[in-house]
């Protein structure tokens, strides 16, 4: 049997100048591995990012978008286009996922207070009342100066919510 030689680097995580035998298939797949992680990785649009997001939510997958929160804070600003999702699961796993990341690091779940303006500003009651329970679990005093600009709302079901998140007995 034909046997290879490999020296495997240190960078790569391996054992620095140890030279190893090994049979042709074992070779092979080394060497696929080693392109496969060479290869740069695949751009994807954040159109279809915040599709999959919003896919994972829908299937209580929070997790993992946890994950990706704490390590690409740019999703904040998202926040907003996933809590118009018209998924009901959707809308929730957004509400979990703020409830976990608020737990883990707090000093940043306020980055998503821009997106939630706009939906302040819908002409679609539930989105409001969406915006204002998430300022709510946000917190802060710039969410809750937002929040209060609600109280007069047109939407007894938005202004109700507003009481309940600023705890204004009714």
């Amino acid at each position: 049997m034909v046997l290879k030689t490999l020296a495997i680097s240190q960078q790569a995580g391996q054992c620095r100048g140890r030279v190893i035998s090994l049979s042709p298939s074992a070779a092979q797949v080394i060497a696929q591995t080693v392109s496969i992680m060479e290869q740069k990785p695949v751009d994807v649009d954040d159109q279809e990012l915040k599709k999959v997001i919003a896919d994972f939510l829908d299937q209580g997958h929070v997790d993992n978008i946890v994950a990706m929160f704490r390590r690409e804070p740019k999703y904040y600003g998202w926040t907003g286009e996933l809590l118009a999702d018209e998924r009901f699961s959707v809308r929730l796993g957004v509400a979990v996922l703020f409830e976990e990341l608020g737990a883990i690091q707090p000093e940043k779940i306020g980055l998503a207070v821009p997106s939630l303006l706009t939906l302040l500003k819908s002409s679609q009651p539930l989105l409001r009342g969406e915006a204002v329970s998430l300022l709510a679990l946000i917190g802060g005093e710039e969410a809750e100066t937002h929040i209060r600009r609600l109280e007069t709302d047109p939407s007894p079901q938005v202004r109700e919510m507003v009481e309940l998140v600023l705890g204004v007995p009714r």
